[in-house]
């Protein structure tokens, strides 16, 4: 292991680590995963994060056979939908998948996140969509995160939790903390009734992004116009 690798497997730790104390996930039940160069790297299963060590981080390539890994420990068992989401998605580096409590409330409603904030559209349109449920760590389950992430950089699941995603880790979890407080926004806000942004209040956001320089990314990001809530969820 060299260094460059080791530093990015402390990373995904230390990201793991700061996830509970900062309060948007709770136990193991959250995981995150980092590119690096022909492989994913990725926190393993059912292990407290406190103990994790940069070796126990498990690899898997991403031109061996669909599941192979290396290390000491088994991958996360939500290993399908960070392998499928970096393979796919070639322009992201990085996946936080976590279980907090306002986005999980949404999700066990089966609500998608409108336009209530205009930082919804840092996450590339005028919603994130909630994936239909599946049984975790299923292709089922890959499929759906998959379809709700289109144009996306975050999703709900289905009474179950958020993922996010960034072209690196910090992006991600930056985006991760960003979507629980929206989340956490938009509930508190229905006991009296949001306004939702328009469509065109979102792309004047998005626009206005890349004049101050926060986020430099999102300024090229295409936003699209929200679909049905659930994204097919029922």
């Amino acid at each position: 292991m060299n260094i460059a690798e080791k530093r990015v497997r402390q990373s995904i730790i230390d990201q793991c680590v700061f996830m509970n104390a900062s309060g948007l996930n709770q136990g193991t039940s959250g995981n995150i995963s980092a590119r690096f160069e022909d492989r994913m790297l990725i926190s393993p299963s059912a292990t407290p994060y406190d103990k994790l060590v940069p070796e126990m981080i498990a690899s898997m390539p991403f031109d061996a056979e669909y599941g192979a890994w290396d290390g000491p420990l088994k991958p996360s068992t939500e290993w399908r939908f960070h392998f499928d989401i970096l393979k796919s998605r070639e322009e992201m580096g990085a996946v936080v998948h976590a279980h907090p409590t306002y986005c999980t409330t949404l999700a066990i409603a089966r609500k998608e996140i409108p336009a209530a904030h205009y930082m919804i559209a840092a996450f590339g349109g005028t919603n994130v969509r909630c994936a239909p449920f599946a049984r975790y760590g299923t292709a089922e389950l890959s499929a759906f995160a998959i379809d709700a992430l289109v144009d996306r950089s975050a999703c709900l699941l289905s009474n179950h939790g958020s993922i996010a995603i960034g072209e690196d880790l910090d992006q991600a979890m930056w985006r991760a903390v960003e979507l629980e407080t929206i989340a956490r926004q938009y509930y508190l806000s229905l006991a009296i009734g949001p306004v939702i942004l328009t469509d065109g209040q979102i792309h004047e956001t998005l626009q206005g992004f890349s004049s101050y320089g926060v986020q430099d990314e999102y300024k090229d990001v295409a936003v699209t116009t929200s679909d049905d809530a659930c994204h097919g969820a029922k």
